[in-house]
């Protein structure tokens, strides 16, 4: 479903999808797989859940994040609200002058993964 759809399908079953969400029979639908191409010849794995799913994942971390975000460190850059990459190498920077030689760049893409 295009994005333009949302709010008419949101209307038309959100009585539902409301109910569904309440009582915890609410299931996502299967998300659309996507690679997108790195520089070094690899693929990076990129799940799109749907229109639908979105919204209601929008909603719930309306409502979470402020609750949990505050808890967070504040050298967590990765997908915190009003924090961003850019941020992060400017703040690498800073400690590069004030005499710091290492940075530590973690992901934690592959942690939870099978080993090899």
């Amino acid at each position: 479903m295009p994005v333009e759809s949302l709010r008419a399908h949101i209307q038309h079953y959100w009585t539902s999808i409301r109910a569904s969400i309440e009582d915890g029979t609410y299931e996502p639908m299967p998300v659309r797989r996507v690679e997108i191409p790195k520089p070094n010849g690899s693929v990076r794995l990129l799940g799109v859940p749907t229109v639908t799913d979105r919204f209601i994942q929008q909603a719930i971390a309306q409502v979470l994040t402020p609750i949990f975000d505050p808890n967070f460190s504040n050298h967590s850059y990765g997908f915190r609200p009003k924090k961003r990459g850019h941020d992060a190498v400017r703040k690498a920077k800073e400690y590069i002058e004030s005499g710091y030689r290492w940075v530590v760049d973690l992901d934690l893409e592959n942690f939870f993964g099978a080993p090899g």
